[in-house]
């Protein structure tokens, strides 16, 4: 759902987030201070994949939600899978900046604003198309239990 973009500077976060190499597949390895940071990192870093994060304005925002679901892993699946159909169909938002409102781990459900502008490739270098998000070798760690929040997770390309 689109909401409105509010004026001013849209401050875009250091990227916490590196690419792994994986069989035919690609490996996002993200982090973050907070489980909620890790989360966002990884959805900016599958978007850093489709395409060059440099050529993105905010010009837009769109509000994603995820359903309930019963695990963390099912929630970072969700997310991802929402922010891809998010580009995959219109508005085929491009997102520079993600920002997540609402994180319950209690009912794992997700809202987050989404900052960008449609996807142009006359502006915006066609970087690998991701087909799907999986579970295989994903990987969800958080504080205090681990040494930091990081998240790894595969994507079909």
């Amino acid at each position: 759902m689109e909401v409105t973009l509010a004026a001013g500077e849209h401050v875009v976060p250091e990227v916490k987030y590196e690419y792994l190499d994986h069989t035919a597949d690609v490996q996002l390895h993200a982090w973050g201070e907070t489980l909620q940071e890790a989360f966002e990192q990884c959805g900016m870093a599958m978007f850093g994949h489709m395409t060059e994060l440099s050529t993105v304005e905010i010009k837009k925002c769109y509000q994603i939600k995820t359903d309930p679901t019963d695990d963390v892993d099912n929630l970072l699946f969700r997310f991802l899978d929402e922010l891809l159909f998010l580009f995959s169909a219109e508005p085929f938002l491009i997102c520079k900046k993600l920002e997540i409102t609402k994180f319950d781990l209690e009912q794992f459900t997700i809202e987050c604003n989404c900052y960008g502008e449609e996807f142009d490739l006359g502006k915006h270098p066609q970087g690998t198309e991701v087909k799907a998000i999986t579970y295989s070798a994903m990987k969800i760690y958080s504080t205090p239990e681990h040494e930091k929040n990081e998240v790894f997770v595969i994507i079909d390309i």
